[in-house]
């Protein structure tokens, strides 16, 4: 045991952090609000990464980083390190630094990650759901040629953004969508975004999924090779393995199974939140709209099992989608508060202002809470229960293999 271990053991409740993306600033922040608390964020990078922004990265409109010290609260210890184990029996972690810090609660706020399945893509594609990913990519694209093929793979809001933004710059660019573009618009948003990724030069690929990314191009299921200078991936996200190389219960993409408070069905003593969270085993939408609203819930979550109450069930709502397709338009698809997108819609300019103020009021909020713990809010969806109890009862009638 270090020595920084053995001190922990004897001082005020230890909380610490894995994580220090949104939910896991906003909990951080949030748990500040008792002063009696030693709160320690993990986290591999020195700077907080605006992930919302990557895709701006590639093209210089954006570093998409900010100052810890203009989020996080000066209470909160920040560890520039990363995590390999969580010890839920003995309560430490183990750093890759070789350290290990202990914890009376632990917050599981790992994240989530591109994830590529397909046959060649680990090896011929570029992710973007890192900052470390974005800035290889953004290399790989400032040594090739402006008119060189670039093909981005995933018709979700990553894969509008990123091919809107490099049209808008001049590239070549090809989006293969699979079954549809944006499957979770409604259909009068899809025509919104359909219409201006092709006025901005995208070639738009619908019925297709790439099966194979080869040097040089892609392969589809339906037999044509597309040509591709740089193949940028953006379909599918995954969770990190931590949880379940740590012998933790994780749903299928990895996220950790948590009853309705965010608290481990494995150990009352680790919290989720944010898009490693699988509360029930029915996970949110991963964005940065349930990271804002979990994370602060987490910390909530922390505060009551630290003064001995009950925890209260977990309760966000959403509002919608924005999307910029590239700098100047975008597209805003309103939804209910369970995340069914309905046909309200702002388009073009306005809704490219609209989705500006949402990338600055997300910092905003994070500074805010950081100077005001309690400051968040969240916009509370009253059907989740009903949502989970069909679950369940699915659950219960699909035969056990």
């Amino acid at each position: 045991m270090n020595l920084d271990k053995q001190e922990n053991r004897t001082s005020k409740p230890q909380v610490v952090v894995v994580g220090g993306g949104y939910a896991g600033v906003m909990a951080a922040n949030r748990l500040t609000k008792r002063e009696d608390i030693a709160i320690t964020l993990v986290n591999p990078r020195e700077h907080f990464v605006e992930r919302i922004r990557l895709h701006e990265l590639l093209v210089g409109s954006s570093e998409a980083v900010v100052a810890y010290a203009d989020v996080l609260s000066p209470r909160v210890r920040l560890v520039v390190d990363t995590v390999t184990t969580i010890d839920a029996a003995g309560r430490t972690v183990a750093l890759g630094s070789g350290q290990e810090v202990a914890y009376d609660y632990l917050v599981y706020a790992i994240g989530s990650a591109g994830t590529t399945r397909v046959t060649g893509a680990a090896e011929h594609a570029f992710g973007v759901s890192t900052y470390e990913e974005a800035t290889r990519l953004k290399a790989a694209l400032e040594t090739t040629a402006s008119d060189a093929p670039v093909v981005v793979v995933g018709g979700g809001p990553t894969g509008i953004e990123v091919s809107s933004e490099l049209a808008e710059a001049g590239r070549n660019v090809a989006l293969i969508c699979g079954e549809r573009l944006g499957p979770w618009l409604h259909e009068k948003g899809r025509a919104v975004a359909e219409r201006d990724l092709r006025r901005l030069g995208v070639g738009i690929v619908e019925g297709a999924r790439v099966a194979e990314v080869i040097d040089g191009g892609v392969r589809l299921d339906d037999g044509r090779e597309l040509p591709s200078s740089v193949t940028i991936w953006t379909a599918g996200f995954t969770a990190p393995n931590l949880a379940r190389a740590s012998g933790l219960s994780t749903d299928e993409l990895g996220r950790l199974v948590t009853d309705e408070t965010l608290t481990s069905v494995d150990d009352d003593r680790i919290i989720a939140t944010g898009d490693a969270a699988a509360p029930s085993g029915v996970a949110y939408r991963m964005s940065c709209q349930a990271a804002n609203q979990l994370g602060p819930l987490a910390g909530e979550t922390v505060l009551a099992r630290l003064a001995g109450a009950t925890p209260k069930p977990v309760g966000i709502g959403f509002v919608g989608q924005c999307i910029s397709i590239g700098r100047g338009l975008g597209l805003v698809n309103l939804s209910r508060r369970d995340d069914t997108a309905v046909a309200g819609r702002v388009r073009g300019v306005p809704a490219a202002k609209i989705k500006e103020l949402v990338c600055r009021s997300t910092v905003w909020a994070l500074s805010m809470e950081a100077r005001r713990p309690g400051s968040a809010f969240g916009f509370n969806d009253r059907s989740r229960s009903a949502r989970v109890q069909a679950a369940a009862r699915t659950a219960l009638e699909e035969p056990s293999l």
